[in-house]
C-alpha cells in the first residue's frame, strides 16, 4: 500500500483545518478575519516561492496586491466590466510590469535588491494616490459586488468558503512547483547561484518566472480582497503593508509553503486578540514577534518541525 506523500498529506489537514474552523468560530466577525486571514495567507504563499525557494526579497509585493485590487474596483465599479474579466486583466497587468521590471530589479542582490522593490512599491501606491479622478486618491472609492452569471457573492461564509478553496488551490500549486524541476532549480538559484549558473541552469529566466508568478497570485488575492471589503483606499498597495506580507512569511517560516500560511494567521489574526489590552496592543504584538525570531530562529514551522522530528528519533 503506497503512503500520502508530506504534500499530499500537508494538504489533507490544511483542508480539515478549513473546513473546521468555521464551525469552531462560528459568527460574522470570526469569518471576517478568517476570511482576511485566506486573502494574506494566498499572497504569502506566492511571496514564499520568490523569498523563501529563489531567495530574491521583494518589499514592494503590496503594489501588485493594489494593482489587482483597483483593477477590479475601477473596471466592475466604474467601466463595468465583469469581475471575473477585470479579475484576469488585473492579473496581466501585474504580470506584465512584474515581466518588465524583473531583469533589471533581479541582477541587483541584497539590499540593492530590497530598496528597487520598495521603490516599485512606493511607485505604485503613489500613483494610486494621486490618480484621483480614477481611484478616488486617499479617500479611496467604492467598489461593488463580486457577481458570476447574475449571481452575487455575498455573505460571509460565502466568502470564507471562496477564499479557502483559492488558498488550497494556490497551496497545491505553490508545493507541486516546489517538488518539480523548477523548484529544484529555484532552490539552486538560493543555495549558489554561481554555481547553479555553471551548471547549466538559466538563473535569470528563473528568477524572472518565480517574481511574475508570485506578482500574478498577489494580484488575484488583491482582487478577491477588493470585492470582499467593499472599500479600497491606497494604504493596501503601501510600504507597510509589503512589510507585513515579508514579516508573515519570515515569522512562518522561509522555504515553508505551509509556514507562509500560519505566518499570516498569526499576524492578521493576532492584532485582533490583543486588543483587549488597548494601547499595550502593538507592544505586545512586537513583543511575540521578537521572542519567535530569538527561539525560533528558521521560522514557527521549521523550527518547530525539526524539533518534533529530533524528539521523535
Amino acid at each position: 500500500m503506497r503512503l500520502p506523500s508530506s504534500r499530499h498529506l500537508g494538504l489533507a489537514v490544511l483542508a480539515a483545518v478549513l473546513v473546521l474552523l468555521p464551525l469552531a468560530l462560528p459568527g460574522t466577525y470570526a469569518l471576517d478575519v478568517l476570511t482576511n486571514v485566506g486573502i494574506a495567507a494566498i499572497v504569502c504563499v506566492g511571496l514564499n516561492l520568490l523569498i523563501g525557494y529563489a531567495g530574491q526579497i521583494s518589499l514592494g509585493h503590496a503594489g501588485f496586491f493594489g494593482i489587482g485590487a483597483y483593477a477590479s474596483a475601477i473596471l466592475v465599479t466604474n467601466e463595468g466590466w465583469p469581475p471575473l474579466l477585470a479579475m484576469l486583466a488585473g492579473m496581466a497587468l501585474s504580470g506584465l510590469l512584474a515581466f518588465a521590471v524583473a531583469r533589471p530589479i533581479l541582477a541587483l542582490r541584497g539590499h540593492y535588491l530590497a530598496m528597487a522593490t520598495l521603490g516599485l512599491g512606493i511607485i505604485v501606491s503613489i500613483v494610486l494616490s494621486q490618480e484621483v479622478e480614477l481611484t478616488g486618491g486617499p479617500d479611496g472609492m467604492p467598489v461593488d459586488p463580486f457577481t458570476v452569471a447574475g449571481l452575487e457573492l455575498t455573505g460571509p461564509l460565502a466568502w470564507y468558503a471562496t477564499v479557502a478553496v483559492s488558498l488550497l488551490a494556490v497551496t497545491w500549486l505553490s508545493l507541486n512547483l516546489v517538488d518539480s524541476p523548477i523548484g529544484r532549480a529555484l532552490r539552486a538559484v538560493h543555495g549558489a547561484e554561481i554555481a547553479a549558473r555553471v551548471c547549466g541552469v538559466d538563473t535569470t529566466a528563473y528568477k524572472v518566472m518565480v517574481f511574475v508568478l508570485s506578482a500574478v497570485i498577489a494580484s488575484y488575492a488583491g482582487s478577491l480582497y477588493a470585492h470582499f471589503a467593499g472599500w479600497l483606499t491606497p494604504d493596501e498597495a503601501g510600504f507597510l503593508r509589503s512589510i507585513q506580507f515579508v514579516t508573515m512569511v519570515v515569522l512562518g517560516g522561509m522555504a515553508s509553503t505551509f509556514g507562509a500560511i500560519v505566518g499570516a494567521a498569526l499576524l492578521t489574526a493576532l492584532p485582533q486578540f490583543l486588543t483587549v489590552f488597548h494601547d499595550y496592543e502593538h507592544v505586545l504584538l512586537g513583543a511575540v514577534m521578537m521572542a519567535t525570531m530569538i527561539f525560533l530562529p528558521r521560522g514557527l514551522v521549521p523550527t518547530l518541525a525539526t524539533r518534533c522530528a529530533r524528539s521523535g528519533g
